[in-house]
């Protein structure tokens, strides 16, 4: 392995532009991929969220149905005490046993129609639900199908560009032992903030590879002479002469 203090900074500049055409190269094989690996993913996530919502919809109805069932234990309870209260009205001895055994009779036949009335909006509520249900299933299976086109069509670009990728992984790997720690961090963090990646541009027509402004005379002189690393003032990317992209680029 070559040791990253022995390099010249020519030797730097032109290692720093060999890997941005690498890493630039790595970038058009995800630019082919387009939005599939996003797509893929946001699928896989609604996906998640309707079965979610369609086991909590289902959990929902069956704990309707248990409620439902509660309130026709409690009308049968209901009736048999009217059943009872009935039997008692024709033992009574006096009319003051008679109403107070009515006023219970009436207070069940309240607690019936409660419960009959609360049965009818629990039924509602099932239909309701079992409607959504139905339709989250129907959305659902059409997003299964989505996501099987869109893992088929991804799966079938890496499958094309998988080893090309891979060889340049590792060539980036390669590169990125000749330039020492700091100057490569540098390199990422300059890419991160590119909207293009380009974190190495060389100089053409006068001007700024990456974002286009003129650059002064002079400091194009101290950029064919190689003697320092030298950034573009008005975007931070690090600048090289058009001899080392016309070489690096053959």
């Amino acid at each position: 392995m070559v040791n990253t203090k022995e390099l010249t900074v020519e030797e730097k500049l032109k290692a720093l532009y060999e890997l941005q055409l690498n890493d630039s190269h790595i970038d058009k094989i995800k630019i082919l991929r387009g939005e599939l690996p996003l797509e893929v993913r946001d699928l896989e996530d609604e996906i998640a969220g309707l079965e979610t919502r369609i086991s909590n919809l289902k959990e929902e109805v069956e704990n309707i149905g248990i409620a439902i069932a509660g309130k026709n234990t409690e009308i049968a309870e209901s009736k048999a005490l009217i059943e009872k209260y009935t039997d008692q009205q024709m033992k009574v001895r006096n009319n003051r046993e008679f109403d107070s055994l009515t006023k219970e009779i009436e207070f069940q036949n309240l607690e019936i129609e409660l419960s009959e009335k609360h049965i009818r909006e629990f039924n509602a509520q099932i239909v309701e639900k079992n409607m959504i249900i139905e339709n989250s299933i129907e959305v659902l299976a059409e997003r299964n199908e989505d996501l099987s086109h869109k893992k088929a069509e991804l799966e079938e670009i890496i499958a094309e560009t998988q080893k090309e990728e891979d060889n340049l992984l590792e060539k980036s790997d390669k590169i990125q032992t000749l330039i020492e720690p700091r100057l490569l961090t540098a390199y990422k963090r300059i890419r991160d903030n590119a909207r293009n990646g380009l974190a190495v541009v060389s100089v053409s027509r006068d001007a700024c590879g990456g974002c286009f402004n003129k650059i002064p005379p002079q400091r194009q002189l101290d950029i064919r002479t190689r003697k320092k690393i030298i950034v573009c003032e008005y975007c931070g990317r690090i600048l090289v002469d058009s001899e080392i992209a016309g070489n690096e680029e053959e």
